[in-house]
């Protein structure tokens, strides 16, 4: 990504230098970077986009205290936000949080619109250049923890597994065909295009500025009819590539154009439209669009959109239980809340279908008995973004890694429900540093001896299996809902409450949800998890609701007693969801927890 933001930061220098400005760029803190150069240049006006990313609104918001409370020889400065909105709509109190209601409203799409012309920089200030790729990785290696973001999930599996192999190939005295198989992969490299629009041979994503971006889309919509150039054939070879699903392509070439804003929403869905016009003698179908590669484009960008507002109805009407930031990852919007002061940290992740309100009984109690407590929602899941890609366990693992390493920035008691268990567990394997100590709440994910490896890189496309049962168990879901979460909530079934209900039907009808239940269908779980409990070495606490209608509790507390004896195992007369059904009784079970673990914890750096 560092490259193609340094590709996208040259073709932007160009621009404004075309037009007699230019672009600065400094390394450090961006406020202190952003007062330094109003001082120098004497702005009256500091224009900065509107944005939902918590981080971003903390910049602004130190910008505009300082700017409001420092006196300048000029006079005063100010903060001025401005936004491209993709509908134009103001209210956002009376937005939908439904998508289905919204699509009725029929809003119309803004137009793109001209860049505007720039007044002449004629102020003798240092610029600063360009920055080499070196340059910004050096800045980057100084932020403690990123290098733990540079190996994949799907390499420490196959270290992981290359050493099960030595063990087996030890007791059995001879080597394993697994790893012979594996090895024998060739790998073959060709040389880069010098006129290639994209950053790497072996990647798909669109490189360069907004002509090249505009020209790789042209290719994109274009990909049904052929072509005879070079350059829109290479973008037809790289949708082939990237298609791991239908539609999954247009995301995976131009996510990083759309998220370094080289190209807008607005402007795909202008060009989409205008070609599908051109195909159509003028007119668009009342039926649909006539190529898949447009109604691609456009559902992406209109998904993409919908996210953004459903994020500003979350941070500006709060309707859940928790107070909610947004953090955006790898250009994805997820959700996620904070509460406490001080004590050890604590992060909840849910399980499949849930969100992070799922804890409205946790979080708040815990930070309230002196804990710093982070939720998530993971992608894919609630309010969270649902991108059109192929979901598997190392995405969530990464997400709950890079969540950890940049908006905890610390060590953390991790704590999982169902297949949140099994994420946790999995994160916890991979970069055990991140973990204090996990809290499985019936945990999903086998146990037993047998490991066998499973190529995480497989493209594992959805197979027509998939694309039948997750449109079946979609409609199933909204029709059974309030039952099926009665069912798991046996010793308080009244805890399954109407807005937990509701929330969860608004979340099955977000776009993007079938993506995310066809990978219910290509779920492998491939490690099985007293494994990932040996890997990570630490304090395990297993939380089993006994009356868990998705599992045979008995059968299961056997396995958890005979493949994870170091482990800790607390009983409850609860279901599948004791956090949220028992919550004061879990809540308990994970203060003496968390302050056995900090005790151990210190006695162990002590010695």
């Amino acid at each position: 990504m560092l490259d193609l933001l340094l590709f996208a930061l040259e073709d932007l220098k160009k621009l404004l230098k075309d037009q007699g400005s230019d672009l600065f760029i400094g390394f450090g803190s961006s406020e202190d970077v952003i007062m330094k150069i109003v001082n120098e240049v004497k702005a009256a006006q500091v224009f900065t986009e509107e944005d939902v990313d918590y981080n971003t609104r903390r910049v602004i918001s130190i910008v505009e205290s300082r700017l409001s409370t420092t006196l300048f020889p000029w006079g005063s400065s100010k903060i001025r936000l401005w936004r491209a909105p993709f509908y134009d709509f103001k209210d956002m109190k009376g937005m939908p949080a439904s998508y289905n209601t919204f699509l009725k409203l029929k809003l119309p799409v803004s137009n793109p619109t001209a860049a505007p012309t720039l007044p002449i920089l004629n102020i003798g200030l240092e610029r600063g250049d360009l920055p080499t790729i070196d340059d910004v990785k050096s800045y980057l290696n100084n932020e403690s923890w990123t290098f733990m973001k540079k190996i994949s999930a799907q390499d420490i599996l196959q270290k992981k597994h290359h050493k099960e192999v030595v063990k087996k190939e030890d007791l059995i005295g001879g080597p394993n065909n697994v790893l012979e198989i594996s090895s024998n992969v060739t790998v073959v490299h060709k040389m880069k295009k010098s006129n290639s629009l994209f950053a790497s041979h072996n990647g798909s994503q669109v490189k360069g500025g907004t002509d090249a971006v505009l020209n790789a889309l042209a290719g994109y919509l274009r990909y049904l009819e052929g072509t005879g150039r070079d350059d829109w054939q290479e973008v037809h070879d790289k949708m082939g590539m990237a298609e791991s699903r239908n539609g999954a392509s247009f995301g995976a070439i131009f996510g990083a154009s759309l998220y370094f804003g080289t190209i807008s929403r607005r402007r795909i869905h202008y060009v989409a439209i205008k070609y599908e016009k051109e195909r159509n003698a003028g007119f668009l179908s009342p039926f649909g669009y006539s190529s898949p590669t447009v109604a691609t484009a456009i559902e992406t960008v209109c998904s993409m959109e919908w996210y953004r507002l459903l994020a500003y109805k979350s941070l500006y009407q709060n309707e859940g239980t928790c107070s909610i930031r947004i953090w955006r990852w790898r250009g994805f919007l997820i959700q996620y809340t904070v509460a406490g002061q001080k004590g050890p940290p604590v992060l909840f992740s849910h399980g499949f279908g849930a969100f992070l309100e799922h804890f409205r009984e946790n979080i708040s109690a815990m930070a309230e008995s002196g804990h710093r407590v982070w939720g998530i929602t993971l992608l894919g899941f609630g309010r969270s973004e649902k991108p059109n890609i192929l979901y598997n366990e190392p995405i969530w693992a990464e997400l709950l890694r890079d969540f950890i390493v940049d908006v905890v920035r610390e060590p953390v008691h991790l704590v999982g429900n169902s297949i949140g268990g099994y994420f946790i567990a999995a994160a916890g394997a991979f970069w055990p540093s991140l973990a204090k100590s996990l809290v499985l709440i019936n945990t999903a994910g086998s146990i037993g001896p047998n490991y066998l490896y499973i190529q995480l890189a497989e493209r594992r496309a959805s197979s027509g299996f998939a694309w039948m049962g997750s449109r079946l168990l979609l409609l199933y879901l909204r029709l059974r809902a309030t039952d099926i979460l009665k069912k798991c909530y046996p010793t308080n079934p009244e805890r399954a409450d109407d807005w937990l209900v509701d929330e969860i039907l608004r979340a099955s009808y977000d776009p993007g949800v079938i993506a995310v239940l066809e990978s219910v269908f290509n779920f492998k779980l491939p490690v099985p998890l007293n494994y990932l409990l040996d890997w990570f070495g630490g304090k395990v606490l297993f939380i089993q609701g006994v009356r868990d209608p998705l599992s045979k509790s008995k059968k299961r507390l056997s396995m958890i007693r005979e493949y994870c004896s170091l482990a800790t195992i607390k009983e409850l007369d609860a279901g599948h969801c004791p956090h949220d059904e028992l919550p004061e009784e879990v809540n308990r079970l994970l203060r003496d927890w968390i302050r056995t673990a900090e005790l151990s914890n210190q006695m162990e750096r002590n010695n």
